[in-house]
This record gives C-alpha cells, sequence and structure tokens, in this order.
C-alpha cells in the first residue's frame, strides 16, 4: 500500500452513485447531474475541489481530456458541481480536491488588516506563494503574478498591495495556476449513461394487431396496423407497443378466458410463442410477411411513432427451440418438459427457459441475437416480459452488448414483483420500468410513492412508466368504474410521470368488467381476437389527445423529476407543481381524486419556487379547458367537479417572474 504522507484532504459521500460506482447512474440529454461530496482537511487550512468529466475511451480512438468545473462550497463541508452532457455515451466523472494554500494565506490576511496587525511579514509569505506558482502559470498570469509579488514587497503601498491580494482577480490566477501534483482525486471514477430523450420522456399506446381488422371474424394484420396509425397519431402517442408478434403454438393452447382447453378457432395467447412456421425471429402467417412488419415500422416513423415489440423469452411447446436445443428446458422425471407455474396457477401451452443449463453461453448469444435481428428490422424499442424471471446475470450482459453496437435502444422492464428485484433490473440497464402506481390510490400513497421515486437514491437510475391498465391487469381503481375514474387515472399518470403508457383501445372505451374475484378483464383479450370501432370518439379518447398535446407543448411534464406536492386542506384533492429548468414554464397540477363527488378546497401555491412576487395578484390559465383565473397570496381556492373535468393543469401565466 503506497501512503502519500502530504495528502490531506478526504472526499467522501460522494452522491450520485449506485452501490459503489458499480453501475452508471442515467440521464438523458440536456439532463444536470449534480454531484455532491463532503470535502474537508485536517486543521483550519481551506480546500478547494473540481468536479472533473469526459466521455469514457471506447478504444476507437484517443482518450479523452478531462473537462473541469470548479466546485461550490455549500456549508458544513458540503461541495457540489452541476454539468449538463449533450450527447448520448458513457461518461466518467470523479472529483479532485486539494489544500488551497493561497486561499487560506488570503483568510489570514484579511483577518489581521481587520485587526491592524503589522502585515509585512504576511505579505511577504504572499509573495513567496505567487513566485513558486509562477513556473506552473499562463503567460497572462506570469505578468499577474510578477507585478502582484513586486507590489507585496513594496513596504510603501501596503493598502494597495492588501487590496490586490483579497480581489478576485489574485484568487483567479493563483487558482489556475495551483499546483496539480498536490491534488488528490477520489478513489472512484464514476460513470452516467446519457441516453436519449425517448427514454424520459414518451407516451405508449397497446394494442392486439390481430384485433385490428376492420371486418368481424377477420385475424388482423399489419396493414390493417397501417390504417389504425393515423388515429393513435391523432390522440398523441409516439410508441406503440405490441404484444408478441411470433407464431402461436397449439400445443396446450388456452381457449377463451384461460381455459385448459381451446375450442376450434380460438387463436391462444400471444405469449405462447412458438410452432411449425417458427419461433421469435418469425411473424405468425395471419399478420402478414416480414415485409409488411417493415412496411408498418417505417410508416409509424413517418408519424413520429415507433414501434416497440414484446421480448418474451419462453416458449410455447411447439417452438423449434424445444427440438433443436432440450437442453435449454428443464424435463420432468416422466419425460415431460416443464412448463411454467404460479401455483395454484398453471400455464400449460408455456415453456420457461432453464437458466440453469450447462449451455448457458449459446442460449445467451442466441436470446441477444432475437433482439439484433428485430433491430435490424428497424425496432428500437423492447417491452421484456417478466424480465425477473430470468438471471440478472443475463440482462446486464446482454444489455451491455447491445449497447455497444446499436445507439438509442430501449428496454421497458416488465417487472410487477417487489422492490429490491425491480430496482436491481433498472441498475443493471433497463431504461424504463414499470411501477406500483397502478396500485397507488389515496393522497398519501401518491406522495409517498412519488417522494420515494424522484427524492432517493432511486432516482439516479429507476425510470418509471405509468400505466392504468394493462391487457393483465384492470386494477380496482376501475373495476365497475365509470368515465370520471378513467379520467382521473389517465391525467395522474399523465401529468406525474414523464413516461406513461395504456392498454387500448379497452381504456379509451371505458371497459371495466372484471374477471370474478381478480384484477383481470373478463373475456380477455390475450385469448381472443376482438373487433373494434377505431374510429369511434369517446370524451376519454378527447383527454388523451388533449393531455398528450399540452405534454408536447409544456417542457416541465416532460420529465419526472421535478415533481413537488403542494399542500391542500381536503384530502380528496392532490397538487403538485412542476417547473422546467429555466423556470420559465410553471404548471400547477390540482387532481380530485373522488370519482363521484365534487370536491373543493384550498390549495398552498409555492410562490418562491414559482417565482410569483407574494405582494401581487398573477393569472393562471387551465390547459384543460383554457379558463383563467386572477389570483392571490399562497392559497386559493379550488372546485373540481367529477363528471365535468376532475382536474386542473393551470398554466402560470403572470407577465415576469421575479429575480
Amino acid at each position: 500500500m503506497k501512503i502519500e504522507g502530504h495528502k490531506r484532504v478526504s472526499i467522501r459521500n460522494v452522491k450520485p452513485q449506485i452501490d459503489c460506482g458499480k453501475y452508471p447512474i442515467k440521464r438523458v440529454i440536456e439532463e444536470e447531474i449534480k454531484v455532491e461530496a463532503d470535502i474537508f482537511g485536517d486543521g483550519h487550512d481551506k480546500v478547494d475541489a473540481v468536479l472533473l468529466f469526459r466521455e469514457k475511451r471506447t478504444g476507437r480512438g484517443r482518450e479523452k481530456k478531462w473537462q473541469e468545473k470548479p466546485m461550490i462550497f455549500e456549508g458544513n463541508d458540503h461541495w457540489s458541481a452541476t454539468f449538463e452532457l449533450p450527447e448520448t455515451g458513457v461518461y466518467e466523472y470523479t472529483i479532485e480536491s486539494w489544500v488551497d494554500h493561497f486561499a487560506t494565506w488570503q483568510d489570514s490576511l484579511e483577518k489581521k488588516a481587520a485587526a491592524n496587525q503589522n502585515l509585512k511579514t504576511e505579505l511577504l509569505i504572499g509573495a513567496e506563494l505567487m513566485e513558486e506558482a509562477l513556473a506552473r502559470a499562463s503567460s497572462p498570469n506570469k505578468k499577474k503574478l510578477k507585478n502582484w509579488f513586486d507590489l507585496f514587497r513594496d513596504e510603501e503601498h501596503e493598502q494597495r498591495a492588501v487590496s490586490e491580494a483579497l480581489s478576485d482577480s489574485a484568487s483567479k490566477a493563483m487558482y489556475e495556476s495551483r499546483n496539480r501534483d498536490k491534488a488528490f482525486p477520489y478513489d472512484k471514477i464514476l460513470e452516467v449513461r446519457v441516453e436519449r430523450k425517448k427514454a424520459l420522456f414518451s407516451a405508449w399506446y397497446e394494442f392486439f394487431p390481430r384485433s385490428a381488422s376492420p371486418e368481424k371474424g377477420r385475424h388482423g394484420t399489419f396493414k390493417d396496423c397501417e390504417n389504425i396509425l393515423p388515429e393513435v397519431s391523432k390522440m398523441g402517442f409516439d410508441t406503440i407497443y405490441f404484444p408478441p408478434i411470433h407464431p402461436i403454438g397449439h400445443s396446450h393452447r388456452k381457449g377463451l378466458n384461460n381455459a385448459t382447453e381451446a375450442e376450434e378457432g380460438d387463436p391462444g395467447s400471444p405469449w405462447a410463442i412458438g410452432a411449425s412456421e417458427g419461433g421469435h425471429k418469425a411473424i405468425h402467417p395471419e399478420l402478414g410477411s416480414m415485409e409488411d412488419f417493415t412496411s408498418l415500422v417505417k410508416k409509424a416513423k413517418d408519424l413520429g411513432i415507433e414501434i416497440a415489440l414484446d421480448f418474451a423469452i419462453q416458449c410455447s411447446p411447439d417452438h423449434p427451440y424445444v427440438k433443436e436445443h432440450p437442453q435449454w428446458f428443464k424435463w420432468r422425471p416422466d419425460g415431460t418438459v416443464q412448463y411454467a407455474e404460479n401455483p395454484p396457477k398453471k400455464y400449460q401451452d408455456v415453456l420457461p427457459v432453464n437458466f440453469e443449463t450447462e449451455d448457458w453461453e449459446n442460449l445467451w448469444e442466441e436470446l441477444k441475437s432475437i433482439v439484433e435481428f428485430w433491430i435490424a428490422k428497424g425496432v428500437n424499442v423492447f417491452r421484456v416480459d417478466n424480465p425477473h424471471t430470468k438471471t440478472f446475470l443475463f440482462w446486464e450482459w446482454c444489455i451491455a452488448e447491445i449497447n455497444k453496437k446499436h445507439e438509442g435502444i430501449i428496454f421497458l422492464a416488465e417487472a410487477f414483483t417487489r422492490p429490491r428485484v425491480m430496482e436491481e433490473l433498472a441498475k443493471i440497464g433497463f431504461n424504463q420500468s414499470y411501477t406500483y402506481f397502478t396500485w397507488r390510490n389515496t393522497k398519501e400513497e401518491f406522495e409517498e410513492y412519488l417522494t420515494q421515486l424522484t427524492k432517493t437514491e432511486v432516482r439516479e437510475y429507476y425510470r418509471p412508466n405509468f400505466w392504468p391498465n394493462t391487457p393483465d391487469i384492470l386494477p380496482i381503481s376501475l373495476e365497475h368504474k365509470e368515465e370520471p375514474s378513467f379520467l382521473i387515472r389517465l391525467i395522474l399518470a399523465a401529468t406525474m410521470s414523464s413516461n406513461y403508457g395504456l392498454y387500448g383501445p379497452v381504456f379509451e372505451f371505458g371497459l371495466n368488467e372484471p374477471y370474478p374475484g381478480k384484477e383481470e378483464y373478463v373475456h380477455s383479450e390475450k385469448y381472443q381476437i376482438y373487433h373494434w370501432d377505431w374510429h369511434r370518439n369517446t370524451r376519454i379518447k378527447e383527454m388523451i389527445s388533449i393531455l398528450n398535446r399540452i405534454r408536447n407543448e409544456n417542457e416541465a411534464l416532460q420529465t419526472t423529476w421535478n415533481i413537488e406536492f403542494c399542500k391542500t386542506d381536503n384530502d380528496k384533492l392532490i397538487s403538485y407543481s412542476k417547473v422546467d429548468k429555466d423556470g420559465k414554464n410553471r404548471l400547477i397540477i390540482v387532481v380530485n381524486l373522488d370519482p363521484h363527488n365534487t370536491q373543493s378546497g384550498w390549495v398552498e401555491v409555492p410562490l418562491e419556487r414559482l417565482q410569483i412576487d407574494p405582494h401581487e395578484s398573477y393569472s393562471v390559465r387551465d390547459l384543460l379547458t383554457g379558463a383563467s383565473y386572477i389570483w392571490q397570496d399562497a392559497w386559493n381556492y379550488v372546485e373540481l367537479h367529477p363528471r365535468a373535468i376532475p382536474a386542473h393543469i393551470l398554466k402560470v401565466e403572470t407577465k415576469k417572474p421575479i429575480q
């Protein structure tokens, strides 16, 4: 162990970092990173510090030079610096700190001057410090330093010497000429992965392509999906997510409502992947050809929509893998392959992959090749089914390998499981994650959950994606409920989280009949083909379009991290503010959580955060209705009728923010 005896500075509690720097934190383009640390030295000497950051060397070129930003002293040995990265990629950051002898000397000089002490020796010490720094100084600073240390040795101009010694110009010149050999780095180099903005701001719409046909009784096709694209675009979604589009197995095919025995003509569950026509790299023949699919991807892109595919690592008993790679599955003593179970539930039509196989390396490579196959077809977004039932090491490796070769791939983790497991998936590389939003209902529950997501270390790696419903989940908040319940859940999802999604057209049609005793839809679309009137207008659909337009027009809604809850005197009213990073787009959202009754009360507006002069009235405009109101002071009255519009999205429109 090398002991650096002259090291006198300690750097502790550096944030952000995940698991002692094991995993990179996450940001998107133009997001800021605030790096904080406790930095202190022995004794009374002053210390200083800089934040260092650079693009990580990839092997394709020369190592990048460190850029630096001075760290700001915030008091009580706590320091911080903020930086922004304009491009995607992996960057490194660390901290460097040193004892600042010149600043220490300046502090001593100032105190002695204030006490009218003799300053002759003190000024000579300053002259020596500047003379010692001369060899490291730039040409402009050399000239300044020479003038200063000559002045400090001139006893006839002591008052001027003191003034110059304590000037910002002297501090800057000495800072720039500091002895970097006496600066010590933090013992870790940390990483941040900077991703495209869609990783943080997106609106997802899920539907089954086999239900896209305009004709009753006919299986939908990708060509039919092309006709639906304008409707989805009109609603303002930027991502369409398809359940698996692959051939569906026939062995143990499930019938309607997950019946064990399928009737003739039952289409089966899309998640029972694989048949004689192929597996994960094939398309269900009734959906169309590969050319049809790539045409759909292109036409969606022309409308600003990306097609997201389901990556479900499971197979039907008919999947080619079962015969070609039997070692990838578990076989029971009776010679049959182990199907998926979640006792007492049985999924005889689905076989889980055995990640403990001795042939794991070939298995991993094959699974990665599935993702690469669809990337080659134009797909850059994947919703991953039940990733928590596969080994973490595989996901960490697979996502890292994909990121090495491909720019901007997004993986959404569909994992409704234990918190630590969901967090681990986010740490190892998933860009977005499903959440417990679906089961949060009260004001207290929402405030507690959003605080956990946005104000703790979780914020550094876990990007929530709020879904009011999914094909698997009809939550109690929507069961047998009327339109106001759907509007409330929609508004909360779209304004609390910058990533949100919904399963349609079930949601916009307000369908809400549960399977008896379960949080699931009766007559689930997972097991049958529906015929929908895609052009049918509903009030929920209209609200979806309005909300997505508002989200696109207001930067404050394009991040999750800026939510701050406001006090209300009625627990049926939840309120929160959102402000963009420049402080120009300022919103106050108020939602009535009671779908049955009108709720009213007083809401406290955070005047300082919203840069509102407390002595003047101010205007707020409701982006949902266009109505404007003049408010005064912090506490203001609201009244929300659930059968009208159960929320306000108020934009602050004061003439000029206070400085």
